[in-house]
């Protein structure tokens, strides 16, 4: 790996170095080779599951159009770190620029604090599906369903914009390596000249400050949900919304239980592989189960995704035909 002379203010600053996972030539062929996959595994499943919402009449509902909007979000999730990675497995330095490493802070944390909102508008909709199941037609309209997907970009977006434009307008000093496969915050801060402890307290509370708010509200909704199950006397009524609401629970506690690792508790100090760990977990790994999820519990989105299957593969044939 090339090291490169010491720069001392942001101003001459032309990149950091991503260190990413340090291992011999070979060995970062093969971790190339295996993000690639899951890479491509990601963009076929979440994929898979908007077309078949989009072509499948009888998903067009509320549910269904959160989850290909959550689907799109995983794909954009993915692709704001997965690509630099397999650049930097291929690349000996390892550089990503100035500006781009402040874009990709701000579209992977922007992007995960969406997920986190549209986890909360996921769990908001199986409340009011399970709870008011009478009122819910009239509530959950195809307007207020889309009010709420664009909120839930507008507002995370708006969550990380201050504090990025603040940071990035710092000098920079030292090595500029930063040990992580992404640009993260607190490898970040501990490059710049000056340490300013209110930005240290900004950037250690503004994260866990959102995604412990938003966790909350999804267990309340689902503390209501579990009551009124609870309440239903019927084992079909119960197995019925054990259904609807078990993918999304699933997600939940994977998306969740590995982020509030991560930032969760704000005195805690991770060691850098394990930072690398929980963040590949959450960011990588997650995303690529979406699909699996919530496919293999629901009837309806299998029957969708066996159309949309059957289609693709009945066009394949034909157009293969045609060519003799």
């Amino acid at each position: 790996m090339k090291i490169f002379n010491t720069l001392n203010n942001s101003n001459t600053i032309d990149g950091f170095i991503l260190l990413g996972f340090p291992c011999p030539r070979e060995g970062q062929i093969l971790l190339f080779v295996l993000f690639s996959i899951v890479y491509l595994l990601t963009l076929m499943g979440n994929g898979s599951i908007i077309c078949a919402v989009r072509w499948d009449q009888r998903l067009h509902t509320p549910m269904y159009i959160l989850l290909a909007n959550f689907s799109f979000l995983e794909i954009c999730y993915v692709t704001s770190t997965i690509p630099k990675m397999l650049a930097n497995f291929l690349s000996k330095t390892k550089v990503i620029s100035f500006s781009g490493c402040f874009l990709q802070f701000y579209f992977f944390f922007s992007l995960g604090s969406t997920e986190s909102f549209f986890l909360m508008v996921m769990a908001f909709d199986r409340y009011l599906a399970i709870c008011r199941p009478l009122h819910y037609p009239t509530i959950m309209t195809g307007s207020l369903c889309i009010n709420l997907v664009i909120s839930c970009w507008i507002f995370a977006f708006l969550w990380f914009l201050i504090p990025v434009i603040i940071i990035s307008q710092m000098s920079f000093c030292g090595s500029r390596m930063i040990d992580h496969f992404l640009c993260d915050p607190g490898p970040l801060l501990a490059l710049t000249c000056k340490r300013i402890p209110v930005m240290e307290l900004l950037f250690s509370t503004l994260n866990p400050l959102l995604i412990i708010i938003l966790f909350f509200f999804i267990m309340g909704s689902y503390t209501l949900v579990l009551r009124a199950v609870l309440r239903v006397s019927s084992a079909a009524g119960k197995r019925k919304a054990y259904s609807i609401c078990g993918s999304h629970l699933a997600m939940v506690s994977l998306f969740y239980g590995s982020v509030l690792v991560m930032y969760g508790s704000l005195s805690s100090q991770q060691e850098e592989g394990m930072q690398k760990i929980v963040t590949l977990f959450y960011s990588v790994l997650t995303p690529l189960l979406n699909p699996v999820i919530y496919s293999l519990r629901n009837k309806d989105m299998k029957r969708a995704l066996q159309k949309f299957l059957g289609i693709q593969k009945t066009v394949l044939i034909k157009k293969t035909l045609e060519q003799y």
